[in-house]
């Protein structure tokens, strides 16, 4: 089998294919089916920053959420920035240069999200290096570990955290010094103080197709963190643990406001999972999430095989983009594009949090104490799943 492509033709996204077919009202009322929004969203960003997104070649788009006028609390607004983009230079390129060029564009596309009036920034999943878990190498691909409080990539974000104003969420390959030099892939939060306040460790991973990153680092170890920041309670699902619900609810028992799920998927493996899972966490949670993927298809010195029967290949993609947030209304954003480097800002007003809660009431109808009971007989050696036959 040949490595997958998107298409024969390239689908930039579904937006653009929709307005270019439909009749406006047809369209008004496709995008109220699909996106569940009853008017425009659309966010008019600073002429500022469309002209640094159109100057170093990334797109920009903005929308909004609002939620109900209250008596005794004022409107919480916050505005997210989404960061998915490519690598900058061939895998075959010196691992430093490799990651100093993912760096400027990254740093670009962060002036662009203050320019954008953002109080908080996530970036997509190990972000400063080709996702090249596929491989099964250790070599060089190892060399992109860091530290996460101290190591150079977190450094340099802190100081733009803290110059910007804003909260600063990136996912890096951590190298844990205290623990046998071990690795694992993991978040970063630093403050808009430019202070690190933490770190989350993905808690599932993935054993598919090309994802061999088990080879790499096993499953995370620090439970389900919620960030208290100055915008908002902020938590981060990586990548494979959105298709985990368990993952989404325990974050909302901790009270998280905002979800980020920060990714690296490929093409028909996941697509059609991908508009799903995270709005549906947002209903189920009652919180806002944000999907970030990258883009581009990256290619590598050797072949590799994989665990589905594809012949031998180097090529890992195409990574489908199309980062968007949703909210726990059930709304969302139109998708960023799925083959270009993008920023996507998103104005929240996280008083909807709350106000979905009393509405639909699903955090008070959820049943704990009934699930707790089952998910331990469950756990048990001796489970037996409860199934009535027929006598």
């Amino acid at each position: 089998m040949e490595p997958e492509t998107m298409a024969t033709f390239e689908l930039k996204n579904l937006d653009e294919c929709l307005e270019k077919h439909l009749p406006a009202e047809e369209l008004k009322e496709v995008k109220r089916i699909l996106y569940g929004v009853e008017k425009d969203n659309t966010l008019k960003l600073p002429e500022s920053a469309y002209q640094t997104a159109e100057q170093n070649g990334f797109e920009i788009k903005g929308y909004s959420f609002e939620a109900r006028p209250e008596e005794l609390r004022k409107p919480r607004l916050v505005r997210i920035g989404a960061i998915q983009n490519s690598i900058a230079l061939p895998t075959t390129a010196p691992i430093e240069k490799q990651r100093e060029g993912i760096w400027r564009k990254v740093k670009l596309m962060i002036k662009a999200a203050a320019e954008a009036g953002c109080n908080i920034v996530c970036t997509q999943e190990a972000w400063t290096m080709p996702f090249a878990f596929c491989t099964r190498e250790k070599f060089p691909w190892c060399e992109f570990a860091e530290e996460a409080e101290h190591g150079p990539t977190t450094k340099m974000m802190s100081e733009l955290a803290k110059a910007y104003n804003m909260v600063i969420i990136h996912s890096i390959l951590e190298r844990d010094m205290e623990h046998g030099e071990t690795i694992w892939n993991t978040a970063v939060v630093i403050s808009n103080s430019g202070r690190y306040m933490g770190k989350h460790r993905k808690n599932h991973i993935p054993r598919v197709g090309d994802f061999n990153e088990s080879t790499y680092y096993f499953e995370g170890n620090t439970g389900h963190p919620v960030f208290e920041t100055e915008f908002g309670k902020l938590a981060i699902n990586i990548c494979y643990g959105r298709h985990h619900p368990q993952n989404w609810m325990m974050f909302g028992l901790n009270g998280a406001e905002i979800v980020f799920n920060p990714s690296a998927t490929i093409g028909r493996l996941s697509e059609p999972l991908w508009g799903i899972e995270a709005r549906n966490a947002a209903i189920a949670n009652s919180y806002f999430t944000v999907a970030i993927n990258r883009v581009g298809t990256e290619e590598f010195p050797n072949e590799y095989t994989s665990g589905d029967g594809k012949a031998a290949h180097k090529e890992f993609g195409p990574f489908y983009g199309s980062t968007y947030v949703a909210a726990p209304d059930g709304s969302r954003t139109p998708s960023l594009s799925r083959c270009e480097d993008g920023l996507l800002v998103t104005e929240v007003d996280l008083n909807l949090c709350r106000q979905v809660k009393d509405f639909w009431g699903f955090r008070m109808t959820q049943r704990l104490p009934l699930y707790a009971e089952s998910l331990s007989k469950a756990a048990a050696l001796d489970f037996q799943p409860q199934i009535v036959r027929e006598k």
